[in-house]
Order: structure tokens, then C-alpha cells, then sequence
């Protein structure tokens, strides 16, 4: 893992412009083994401002999923990496994650719904992990800049840090 603090990339991206106070930049293997590393990151932040333990769990999870999806299917003939930009807003408070990654186009807010009024059974595979992060974050944006996927997740967590 490569962790980069405060700093930006080499060539300035406009469109990689942070809104609050960029708290960490990890670039991580885009690998499943990877998302414990991100979780540990995520947490140690969260816990230090005082983010209330239910918003902790739905950006845990939300970030679990959209890095396995990475992992998952971004590099599907060689190995790559992603990069994950924790970020604080101030007005209102709240988390941003940043997850970048040259892989394969994909914008996952394109996926159709699941239907989740049917049985497992019956229903088609896939399509829940967006579906849950669309439903838990306040803001989930996706662009294609160049030759990188970006997903931006963020959540309110509460009127005043710690």
C-alpha cells in the first residue's frame, strides 16, 4: 500500500478538486485484501472527529462495497490499483470518499435497481451492493475523466466534531 497524505498528484486533475479538508489519500492493490486496510483508515479518521457509530457502519460498509466492485471486476485481465481520497466537509459536516481506478469505463449508478420486493431466489444476481450505497449515502456522484472511473460517495455524519 502506497499512502499519501495531503498531497496531490504530480499533473493537477481539475476535476479531482477537493471541496473540504483532504484528510488522507491511500492508493491501494485493487484487490478484496485491500478493503480491510481502507475499513482501518476510514475508522481511525471517524473515530477521531466523533462520528456517531451508525454513520461509521454505513460508510464502512458503502466503501466495502464500491472497493470490491473495484477489485472485483475494474482490472479483469491484469492486476491494478485504486486510489481513495477521504475528505472532510465542514458545511454541512460531512464524509466524502473518492474512489478513482483506471479500469474498464463503468458507472455504476447506470445499473438498474434490484427488485428488492422479490425472494432471492427470484431475483437476479448482482446489483445490491450499489443499490445499498445509493440507499445509505446522501450523495453518490460518478464521472468519467480521461482515462479514470470516479465515484464520489458522501455522507452527512452531524452538526459538530469532537
Amino acid at each position: 500500500m502506497q499512502e499519501v497524505s495531503n498531497t496531490r498528484r504530480d499533473k493537477p486533475d481539475s476535476h479531482l478538486q477537493t471541496e473540504g479538508e483532504l484528510l488522507r489519500t491511500l492508493i491501494l492493490p485493487a484487490r478484496v485484501e485491500s478493503i480491510a486496510v481502507l475499513t482501518s483508515a476510514i475508522d481511525e479518521l471517524l473515530e477521531q472527529i466523533g462520528c456517531p457509530l451508525r454513520h461509521q457502519m454505513q460508510i464502512d460498509v458503502a466503501a466495502d462495497e464500491v472497493f470490491c466492485n473495484i477489485s472485483s471486476y475494474a482490472y479483469p485481465d491484469s492486476q491494478g490499483e485504486a486510489e481513495v481520497r477521504i475528505e472532510l466537509l465542514r458545511e454541512p459536516l460531512a464524509l466524502r470518499l473518492t474512489f478513482i481506478d483506471t479500469g474498464i469505463p463503468y458507472d455504476p449508478l447506470t445499473a438498474p435497481e434490484p427488485d428488492v420486493t422479490l425472494s432471492a431466489e427470484d431475483r437476479t444476481a448482482g446489483g445490491l451492493g450499489v443499490f445499498l450505497v445509493r440507499k445509505t449515502m446522501d450523495s453518490v456522484d460518478y464521472e468519467r475523466a480521461g482515462d479514470s472511473n470516479i465515484l464520489r460517495i458522501t455522507k452527512f455524519i452531524g452538526t459538530a466534531l469532537k
